[in-house]
């Protein structure tokens, strides 16, 4: 590897997230995303973070800023990542197929008015499909950040973020640093 290819590499992320800064309605779907997550937490509700794979990770990492922290010592918040349970991942799968994996662990977990934080480069994945239709049945509102995608599924979301972007690094990066952002957004408007 040269200095040339990571100078492109780190070229294309500067591109992407310029973009997102200059693109009034991702920003405005931020906001929307801290207010309708800091009614939720205020309500007393949950919210239950979901992603396959890479954005799994990143679920599991933007429960913790909430549950944990993320820069402010406060009380703890009740988030999750759904996929936490590894006994419970491979019965599931195994008992009803990966697809609806997500939906038994949201059905088991969330209470009406909680709120699902989806996670998908791809916007394909049926199993995020699947929980989106369980969450909206369930009564819990839904934010779903996604790159492109000719999916219409997303649109049922009460915030439907969209990275303007095809590809998966990429798209990642910029959903943590959203993720970040709402974070802190959420910290600073409860807190």
């Amino acid at each position: 590897m040269n200095y040339s290819h990571i100078n492109d590499k780190i070229a294309d992320h500067l591109s992407l997230i310029q973009k997102i800064q200059s693109d009034k309605s991702i920003q405005k779907n931020i906001q929307g995303a801290v207010k309708l997550i800091s009614k939720i937490l205020k309500k007393k509700h949950s919210i239950h973070f979901c992603g396959n794979g890479g954005s799994a990770a990143d679920a599991a990492h933007l429960a913790a800023e909430l549950s944990g922290r993320y820069l402010m010592n406060r009380p703890a918040l009740p988030a999750e990542a759904l996929h936490t349970n590894g006994a419970a991942i491979t019965a599931i799968s195994n008992d009803y197929g990966y697809d609806k994996v997500f939906s038994r662990l949201l059905e088991a977990k969330a209470k009406p008015n909680d709120i699902l934080y989806l996670m998908s480069t791809s916007g394909q994945s049926k199993n995020i499909k699947s929980v989106l239709s369980t969450a909206l049945k369930m009564n819990l509102s839904v934010i779903a950040i996604t790159g492109k995608t000719k999916s219409t599924v997303y649109s049922k979301a009460d915030i439907h973020l969209i990275i303007p972007s095809n590809e998966t690094p990429r798209i990642q990066e910029a959903m943590m640093l959203i993720g970040h952002i709402i974070c802190g957004g959420v910290e600073k408007k409860l807190f």
